[in-house]
């Protein structure tokens, strides 16, 4: 059986929860990587990334349920469809970790000095067409 590389994540929980997707449609998939990674994310570039494999027969259905999936506009917990307040679009990141205002300013100075990884964000959703973030 050969293996495709079909995605690259940038963290093992993400991968994961695309791998249990597959895995429910009865698609076989393997995640590359995930435990380098889990265990120092500054190794995610070297390796370049966690990397979803699935079987090059799996290749075009896998492929179909993944573009479904990323797609698919982002819901509450009440299943209701999240808008941009701004703008209205459904086209929006979730989990966008977003450094801005004062204390951004100063987690980033602080961060680069130290050459840590910031100590301070706020997770938000953001429009990919206006820009906007929010709650």
């Amino acid at each position: 059986m050969e293996l495709v590389t079909i995605k690259t994540f940038d963290n093992p929980i993400e991968a994961h929860l695309m791998k249990s997707k597959l895995e429910n449609e009865n698609i076989i998939c393997f995640l590359f990587d995930e435990n380098i990674v889990g265990l120092n994310p500054l190794y995610n570039i070297t390796v370049g990334g966690v990397k979803l494999k699935v079987s090059k027969i799996d290749l075009d259905e896998a492929a179909t349920i993944i573009e479904e999936t990323i797609n698919s506009p982002l819901t509450n917990d009440q299943g209701n469809i999240i808008n941009c307040p701004n703008c209205q679009s459904e086209d929006i990141y979730s989990g966008f970790k977003s450094m801005k205002g004062a204390r951004g300013i100063l987690s980033a100075i602080v961060s680069f000095l130290l050459m840590v990884f910031p100590i301070y964000y706020k997770t938000v959703y953001k429009c990919k067409s206006c820009g906007n973030e929010f709650k």
